[in-house]
């Protein structure tokens, strides 16, 4: 019986490269994703721009050759802990693979990146409206973000340029 392997891909393998984009084509073009795919030009440039930023952690999973999910993670900084943080920018588990726990022992790798980075935290956003992945996420340990809760959680915001 072959396991499926949550693994840092390499950014040179034409294979680990379908891969990737072809998960992050399927997440971007589901309902979570915004329902639209990915740009010619981000399919035609996401592993040479991923592979360029030092800070950048990507976690492939495959079963037999076949991609079942990807992580895209990116440090970033705490100053008041004075440690990295690793947030996870991209999460995705194939829709024919979903429903296997694979988003936790995805989450497991992640969880063993950071640890081994010195991070003192990982954060993520979801949607307030996917609710399936919002009890994946709670149940692994992830929380609302307040300093103080008087102040209340924090919520993403954006700014287009």
């Amino acid at each position: 019986m072959v396991m499926i392997q949550f693994f840092a891909p390499d950014f040179s393998n034409a294979h680990h490269q379908a891969a990737i984009v072809g998960l992050m084509d399927e997440y971007a073009g589901g309902i979570s994703g915004g329902g639209q795919g990915l740009p010619v030009e981000t399919k035609e440039n996401l592993i040479k721009e991923l592979a360029v930023r030092p800070t950048c952690h990507v976690l492939l999973g495959m079963d037999e050759g076949t991609p079942v999910g990807v992580a895209i993670c990116f440090e970033a900084f705490s100053t008041f802990a004075c440690r990295p943080i690793l947030n996870i920018h991209d999460f995705a588990i194939s829709p024919a693979y979903q429903g296997r726990g694979l988003a936790r022992e995805l989450l497991l790798k992640i969880e063993e990146v950071a640890r081994g980075l010195g991070c003192c935290k990982a954060t993520l956003e979801v949607l307030e409206g996917n609710a399936v992945a919002k009890h994946v996420y709670e149940k692994f340990g992830f929380v609302g973000y307040e300093l103080d809760p008087a102040m209340g959680q924090a919520f993403f915001m954006e700014m287009k340029l």
